[in-house]
């Protein structure tokens, strides 16, 4: 072996070179493997051309090198550092040139063939992941270079095996041309994260194959036909096929889809080797302007997915995947689009196996050019055409034989150009049975599908009903929106009412949230890190984190709120009448695996339940189905129906009695709490006393209640802001986060104007207002009690020109001890005026601290929806209307100054409780459009009341 240093390939717009053909991967062969995964030898130089090769000879020493785990990142190991950039490439934009100072990670893997090993035939090293330019030696031998970071590769090895000392080296570069078509909006995360495999190649064995299952849904009867690279046999046992490859037989069969994904296990053998299959029947086609999959509609409720790990970046293993699909299917997720590029290949068997429709997406992203107005980018530049159609075909080949896949997609946010047309081509020509995508050509020059991105409500509404306009070619195509709701932080808002354009217009075949999972790395001080955390130069923050999952993979209010609004069987009635409407909302499967049990609460507590009787609904089927009578002994007050679907039997991906879908009808209203008038204020020591409060004779200030401590209860109307409240500065509408913050209002003055003790009531008169601003809100609160009770009465009139909504309308008091909270209200999680749907009303318990929600960037959170009353720290709150409840133990302030969950640290026992009248919407404005006009809360006159009391006391008389 010569010792040099050769760097030319890392700048080089080829894809790489020495690699074999891409083909089909498969989970299970009875053709022996070798593992190559775990530990490494690893060093790191500053510079692709740092040390020469002389590390790949077999007699070189490594013993004072660090050792990594490979899959993995090196800079998740503790050589060097994350980079986080939404678009922006972190070099230099000079195609295909990158910069000198490019880490380069030098692996060395020794291993011997196991005992047993074949004397005969060849083998193959596969390479499932490398980023982003990987140069391979085995034994001393060059073998090639590839670049294309999410695809496999594989080189022919037979010939330089060796039954005991084996040396396989790896010299990885962070950066090079393939970095140019990868700015994907996540980390840059250099290193070999997915598996190293040695597999044995037996003469005459399976190579690739591309097995083609189509369903005749007017027949019942799928069409099967294996083609291979060599000749061999097919036997499927269920179905009694013994075939020839490249025959084709029709059998009757089950079909395959998301919610019925019905696999046949075969076998392909050829040349004494037997390659296991998992086969579906489906046909996919564009029919009737729609998207359909063996005859009808689908409808996609789905997630864009990153592949992440705190830890561990992308390199997931098998437990980490299966996860993530339990996780979509027991949140009514039926669909995945694998953002930006194609998943591990595992991941799909579990899409094969327990049902998701996939949009397959190439590993391709310019977004960076943009910032150039597109010129110089690759797509469109006849010099990188090759690698385009490299990974393409890596891509499609790897991916062909999975029926969850039914769309290919070109990539994402790589502008328009010549050489997408040729991927398209190439794709259509390989593989007719599949439907293209992308989103980045508004021509839809070369796709199947009229795909967007956060469109707003209002331009969904005009494409469902075909006034969008456009060439005519689009206006013929189905809809989807790629990627909405924008999941950073709290959010998204604003879900259900996109869900109802979906059920509404045929056209609009559904989304994909953005995104599944925080990308936050976790970090012993700061809790999860994300952009900037690593000294970036340059970076996007916390935009990484804008997931349904925390990154610990515990489902947000989000994912919660989503798996209420795609819900595939809503429940509607009427409750006083006793009469529920069951309706299907699944695309393929009937009721049949469903149970439906109801229950009857009164004031939040159970007075009876049972079973109920739902035909088995195909669908789209809707019935209407008598509830039973009310049970006896039920009690007076505010009745609710509650009926849920549930599992009947346990599934793959979830137990029985798992709910599937539930609704709640309201049979009488609540009744809302009454405070005579009869206590007069009592003069004191600079106090004065009404009923159970004593208040401050000078300021009207609350002291306490009963034995309670209140303090500082006065109008609040500032919160945290959220990710989505602040926006991206790129956007063009009014970002309000921004515009309260201008304003002034996390900083509001309370002027006090009067303080009136009369002869039933204490009336204290302020007005609240920002410094250096005119609006203000003039606020009166009056103070009434029947001796035992106290009845606070807000009343706020808007003063001056008010150009905004605003953040929050209520009060804030401060307690000095709380740990248990109870309330009856909506639950069990945190809602906003439009990420409600999930809120059930009953009664519910947590802790203080349970109510928090933890985002990645701390802002407003935990707030519970629609609550009559709560009872916390000794004291009992009635509202008069409903209002939202939120307890900390920390103030705004330090939740709003707080950049990291390891900054919110409780300076006292103290808990600050907000009472608040109405909330300002949610939105998805951090990368989508903000709160829709109904749930803005507007400056204007607004009256509300509070009741407290002792904990521990009786409820309030109602009326």
């Amino acid at each position: 072996m010569s010792v040099r240093t050769t760097t030319a390939y890392v700048e080089d717009v080829s894809p790489g070179s020495g690699a074999l053909p891409p083909r089909a991967w498969y989970a299970a062969c009875d053709s022996p493997s070798l593992s190559l995964n775990g530990r490494w030898r690893f060093r790191l130089s500053d510079t692709a051309d740092a040390e020469d090769d002389s590390f790949a000879a077999q007699d070189f020493d490594t013993g004072g090198w660090a050792e990594i785990s490979v899959p993995g990142h090196w800079v998740l190991q503790g050589h060097g550092s994350p980079v986080y950039t939404n678009h922006l490439y972190p070099f230099p934009v000079d195609p295909p040139r990158v910069p000198t100072e490019n880490p380069t990670g030098d692996h060395v893997r020794v291993f011997a063939l196991p005992a047993g090993w074949p004397a005969d035939g060849g083998a193959v090293l596969r390479f499932d992941g490398v980023e982003s330019c990987a140069r391979v030696w085995l034994n001393g031998t060059d073998l090639g270079e590839f670049k294309g970071s999410r695809l496999p590769h594989e080189f022919a090895v037979g010939h330089l095996l060796e039954p005991g000392h084996n040396v396989l080296a790896v010299r990885v570069h962070q950066w090079s041309a393939g970095s140019y078509l990868e700015d994907q909006d996540q980390w840059w995360l250099p290193g070999i994260f997915r598996d190293v495999t040695l597999l044995h190649r037996p003469p005459g064995g399976v190579g690739d194959f591309f097995v083609h299952a189509s369903y005749d849904h007017t027949t019942g009867e799928g069409m099967l036909r294996v083609d291979a690279d060599v000749a061999g046999r097919v036997t499927v046992p269920d179905l009694g096929v013994d075939t020839a490859t490249g025959e084709p037989v029709t059998v009757p069969a089950e079909p395959w889809s998301a919610e019925t994904p019905r696999l046949y296990d075969g076998v392909l053998a050829a040349g004494g080797e037997r390659v296991a299959l998992r086969i579906g029947f489906r046909t996919v086609e564009l029919a009737d302007g729609l998207i359909k999959v063996n005859g009808r509609p689908v409808l996609f409720k789905g997630v864009n997915r990153h592949e992440w790990h705190p830890e561990k970046g992308r390199a997931l293993d098998h437990a980490t995947m299966r996860e993530d699909v339990l996780l979509m299917k027991r949140h009514n997720v039926n669909a995945v689009r694998t953002s930006h590029y194609p998943p591990h290949p595992a991941f799909l068997d579990l899409c094969d196996e327990y049902g998701l429709w996939v949009i397959d997406e190439c590993d391709l992203e310019t977004h960076g050019f943009t910032e150039q107005g597109w010129r110089d980018n690759p797509v469109d530049d006849d010099r990188w055409t090759p690698a385009l159609l490299d990974r393409a075909a890596r891509m499609v080949e790897r991916d062909k034989n999975h029926p969850s896949v039914v769309v290919w997609s070109l990539g994402n946010e790589a502008g328009t150009g010549r050489g997408l047309t040729a991927m398209a081509e190439w794709i259509r020509a390989r593989d007719g049975s599949r439907l293209l995508h992308y989103e980045g050509d508004p021509t839809c020059r070369d796709t199947d599908v009229y795909s967007r991105m956060y469109a707003d409500h209002t331009e969904v509404e005009r494409i469902g009903r075909r006034l969008d306009g456009g060439p005519h070619r689009r206006r013929a195509l189905p809809f989807l929106l790629c990627e909405y709701a924008h999941a950073m932080g709290n959010g998204p808002g604003g879900l259900a009412d996109y869900q109802w354009l979906f059920d509404t217009h045929d056209r609009l075949q559904g989304g994909f949230v953005w995104e599944w999972i925080d990308h936050g790395i976790a970090h012993p001080e700061l809790g999860y890190a994300y952009g900037g955390d690593f000294g970036e130069e340059l970076h996007d923050g916390n935009f990484v984190c804008d997931g349904l999952l925390f990154p610990d993979r515990r489902p947000s209010p989000g994912l919660v709120e989503y798996k209420k609004v795609i819900e595939p069987v809503a429940i509607t009635g009427d409750g006083p009448a006793g009469a529920v409407r069951v309706t299907n909302r699944y695309d393929f499967a009937d009721l049949s695996a469903l149970a439906f049990t109801w229950s009857y609460e009164v004031d939040g507590e159970p007075a009876g339940s049972g079973t109920l009787t739902v035909p088995p609904l195909a669908p789209g089927e809707s019935a209407a189905v008598e509830l039973p009578a009310v049970p006896d002994g039920a009690p007076d007050g505010e009745a609710w129906w509650t009926v849920r679907a549930r599992l009947a039997a346990g599934t793959s991906w979830a137990p029985a009695d798992h709910v599937v879908a539930w609704g709640q009808l309201p049979v009488s209203g609540r009744r809302t709490p009454r405070v005579a008038a009869t206590a007069r204020p009592v003069p004191g020591d600079g106090t004065v006393t009404l009923g159970p409060a004593v208040f401050d004779a000078r300021t009207g200030a609350l002291r306490s209640v009963g034995a309670v401590s209140v303090t500082e209860l006065r109008l609040d109307v500032w919160r945290a802001t959220t990710d989505n409240d602040d926006g991206a500065a790129w956007q063009s509408g009014p970002r309000y986060g921004t515009l309260w913050r201008k304003l002034g209002l996390h900083r509001m003055r309370h002027r006090l104007d009067a303080v009136e003790a009369g002869a039933d009531a204490l009336t204290v008169r302020t007005r609240v207002a920002p410094a250096g601003r005119e609006p203000g809100l003039r606020t009166e609160y009056r103070w009434t009690s029947d001796g035992d009770r106290l009845r606070l009465t807000v009343s706020t009139v808007p003063d001056g020109d008010w150009t905004v909504p605003l953040p929050r309308l209520g009060v804030r008091l401060r307690l000095p001890a709380a740990d248990r909270v109870r309330w009856y209200g909506g639950g069990p999680g945190e809602a906003y005026p439009d990420t409600r749907a999930a809120a059930l009303t009953g009664r519910w318990e947590s802790t203080v601290d349970a109510l928090q929600t933890p985002y990645v960037r701390p802002q407003e959170n935990g707030a519970r929806i629609d609550v009559r009353w709560a009872e916390l720290g000794g004291l009992r709150i009635e509202g008069d209307p409903a209002f939202f409840l939120t307890a900390r133990r920390w103030p705004t302030e330090l939740l709003d100054a707080a950049t990291h969950r390891t900054d919110l640290v409780p300076a006292t026992g103290d808990v600050w409780v907000n009472l608040d009248h109405g909330q300002h919407g949610i939105g998805s404005q951090s990368c989508g459009p903000g709160p829709l006009p109904r749930y803005h809360l507007r400056a204007e006159p607004a009256r509300f009341s509070f009741v407290f009391s002792a904990a521990d006391g009786t409820s309030s008389p109602v009326s």
